[in-house]
């Protein structure tokens, strides 16, 4: 058995730098075995000269000078003088076929950078070579082939030439479009195709197809296939091989909440999530989740259905009940002369809804009816209404590019919502909101990112009361402003609780203006450091109390998305008595 240890030592002397590195590539790893060695050195001029030649040095010399010692590796000295450099004396590049009228193939022309004069490198020539044949093969023409691709060399002159006329053929087209292993009907699955029936090749295409697949969320396995060895009458027809999902999945989770209760105990938290991806052959699907505290159980039922696309265009069925909880509540503590935490506002929701969401050139467009009844109670009084809700929503999302951490993007979301007693509501009430980001890297490593949120609750109501918990707005928080806990900030009342204690609670208001400015240094691709300003507050008709927090993080751009660990300042203490400095850790992209 061979050990490890070279029995080699190799030192070359008269290169430096990419020349002396691929000599070294070219002689290959130090020799362990007798029988290693021994070809090493038998092909050390082949390997040495195929290296010197393979960047362009065809005049090169060198010499060998081997000590063979009875112990330890034997030292090999090379000695090599490359000579005189080879350049390029002009590149020639042509093609025939429908491929010299692609713009693909042009772009890619015009983004060569051989030019003459260049050192020749047969790497650099490999290179456009093989780059040439990719764009042909993911283009579709199957039966281009090269008439002629050459480095002609003359040593005497020191000068090369390169050339390539490659025949490209006809461009062929997509045929017929096969599925198995799916038990959809036909005819949802043919929906799924991004381009028209017979549309020009094109490997993007073939992405495009096994995305759309993947997205619907049906399948476990996807193999998108072109049959390249079944070409006829210009076509090559595609075959996708599926599998699908389990018919039912189910995922438990466990967690706790620590100090949130009214008696800031340790909470346990179960949940469950049983997801049926396909009900039946037109796609259905539902998702049931189970959430239970002690004191805030939920329970959200969702059914799906495609309609005109599996994707673009779907109507949603929702029912649930949830408990949540809203603000922060307060009660006066006389010993210490302030207020302490002593729980939330507490919420129990019955939701049934049914949305048609579709999407159209990148918008998302969403209207609905939701018909909803919360129970609460605030400053000592029990509230019930009931409401159904008409509603609305546009969104967008645009990013630079499909990674996690976007250099640059925006999202932009308005929606608007409708309840009066001619619908069966308790009162008449109109919600707008829009919620912007703007997102951009300046020269590489600044980056900035900006956002706005907005909202305004428009009711002929003058008792704030009236509009429950979940329709009001609230502000604080890692995604509102930071160094404030969520739902901390916005308007409050003071009351005098069953126990006759003197007491506070945030419970929200109808307006919201909350803004923020970002900027990001990216010290390392993975590392940033960011500095951040917000500012804002919810409130109500001429109660406008703006908060504003400054404060800086330390960013890792982690494989699943960003990983945020910031600290926020008040710089102006909120109405109700806070500590106005906090610590926020968050993960996940930003649009």
């Amino acid at each position: 058995m061979a050990d490890d240890k070279p029995l080699l030592k190799v030192k070359i002397n008269g290169v430096e730098g990419a020349l002396k590195r691929n000599i070294q590539a070219y002689l290959g790893d130090d020799p362990v075995t007798d029988a290693q060695r021994d070809a090493y050195l038998f092909n050390v001029d082949d390997s040495i000269t195929s290296a010197l030649e393979s960047l362009g040095y065809y005049h090169g010399k060198f010499k060998q000078d081997l000590a063979q010692t009875e112990q330890g590796p034997w030292q090999l000295q090379l000695d090599i003088t490359p000579g005189e450099v080879t350049h390029l004396q002009w590149i020639n590049v042509r093609i025939h076929g429908e491929m010299l009228d692609d713009p693909v193939f042009n772009r890619w022309l015009n983004s060569v950078a051989l030019k003459p004069g260049d050192k020749l490198n047969h790497g650099d020539y490999e290179q456009m070579k093989s780059q040439l044949s990719a764009i042909a093969f993911a283009r579709g023409y199957f039966d281009g082939e090269y008439e002629r691709a050459e480095i002609r060399v003359n040593r005497d002159l020191n000068t090369a030439q390169i050339n390539l006329i490659f025949n490209s053929g006809k461009r062929y087209r997509f045929g017929d479009i096969t599925f198995s292993g799916s038990t959809l009907a036909p005819e949802l699955l043919d929906k799924l195709i991004p381009f028209r029936a017979h549309a020009k090749y094109n490997t993007r295409r073939i992405a495009a197809l096994n995305q759309q697949l993947l997205d619907t969320g049906y399948f476990a396995s996807i193999k998108v296939l072109p049959q390249i060895d079944k070409l006829t009458d210009g076509q090559v027809p595609v075959k996708a091989e599926l599998t699908p999902k389990p018919a039912h999945s189910f995922q438990i989770g466990l967690g706790a909440d620590i100090g949130n209760s009214s008696q800031k105990e340790v909470e346990p938290r179960v949940k469950l999530i049983w997801k049926t991806p396909q009900v039946n052959r037109h796609g259905h699907s539902q998702e049931t989740s189970l959430e239970w505290t002690p004191e805030r159980p939920k329970a959200l039922f969702t059914y799906t259905i495609p309609l005109s696309h599996p994707l673009n265009d779907q109507l949603q069925i929702k029912a649930g009940m949830l408990w949540d909880s809203y603000g922060v509540n307060q009660t006066f503590d006389e010993e210490r002369g302030e207020f302490t935490n002593s729980g939330q506002l507490e919420s129990r929701k019955k939701i049934l809804g049914v949305a048609r969401n579709k999407r159209i050139s990148g918008w998302l467009f969403s209207y609905y009816v939701n018909g909803l009844q919360e129970s609460y109670n605030q400053s000592g009084e029990a509230y019930d209404p009931m409401f159904v809700m008409l509603g609305s929503s546009i969104s967008k999302t645009v990013r630079s590019d499909n990674t996690l951490d976007p250099k640059a993007g925006y999202r932009q979301l308005y929606s608007v919502e409708y309840t009066d007693p001619i619908l069966g509501s308790d009162i008449r009430l109109t919600r707008l909101k829009a919620q912007l980001k703007w997102i951009d890297t300046f020269f590489e490593k600044h980056r900035f990112v900006s956002r706005l949120d907005l909202g305004v609750n428009l009711t002929a109501s003058g008792e704030l009361a009236e509009i429950p918990p979940s329709l009001r707005y609230f502000a604080g928080g890692d995604q509102s402003i930071r160094g404030f806990s969520y739902q901390e900030l916005g308007p409050y009342i003071e009351y005098t609780n069953d126990d006759g204690v003197l007491a506070r609670q945030v419970v929200g208001g109808r307006y919201l203006a909350v803004g923020s400015l970002e900027y990001q240094y990216y010290v390392t691709p993975t590392w940033r450091v960011a500095a951040f300003v917000d500012g804002g507050n919810a409130f109500d008709a001429g109660q406008l109390d703006p908060v504003v927090s400054v404060g800086g993080g330390v960013h890792w751009i982690s494989p699943l998305g960003p990983v945020k660990l910031d600290v926020g300042f008040g710089v102006k203490d909120p109405q109700v008595d806070y500590s106005t400095w906090r610590i926020h850790l968050t993960m996940g992209t930003e649009l």
